[in-house]
């Protein structure tokens, strides 16, 4: 795994739409908002915030952006940014893992952050999501 802590300098920009897109989440059920952020390979930046509806069968934070981001016509994650309520590591469940690696490549960089957005930790597509199946599984690049 990369660094236990991520020393890399998340852009204030980028904190401040995490945190913004976070307090917006919909979260009646769980109280626990998360908020994402996707850069794509253009450079284009997506967000997204988790939405939970009564039948508990929400739109996680990390989907919604990247809903978002394929709804623009791009299929190409360069980074991703997850951001939860408190201090400890918000990764993304199983289900946002499988999304990302749809649209991943080995040079993507999956950043987590606290409340605040200070970062926690760093993950390639490997680590996130050890010997995964994806698209060249099916022989589609």
């Amino acid at each position: 795994m990369s660094d236990a802590i991520d020393h890399d300098v998340i852009p204030q920009d980028i904190v401040e739409t995490l945190i913004a897109v976070r307090d917006r989440a919909y979260v009646p059920y769980s109280n626990h908002p998360v908020g994402a952020l996707v850069i794509s390979e253009s450079g284009t930046r997506y967000a997204g915030a988790n939405v939970e509806v009564a039948h508990y069968k929400g739109l996680c934070a990390e989907a919604s952006a990247i809903a978002a981001m394929a709804s623009a016509g791009e299929r190409h994650l360069h980074e991703v940014y997850v951001i939860g309520p408190g201090q400890h590591l918000c990764t993304p469940c199983g289900d946002c893992r499988q999304r990302i690696r749809e649209f991943a490549s080995p040079e993507t960089r999956i950043r987590v952050v606290d409340a605040e957005g200070t970062p926690l930790r760093r993950y390639t597509m490997d680590e996130l999501l050890p010997d995964a199946f994806g698209p060249d599984n099916l022989g589609i690049v």
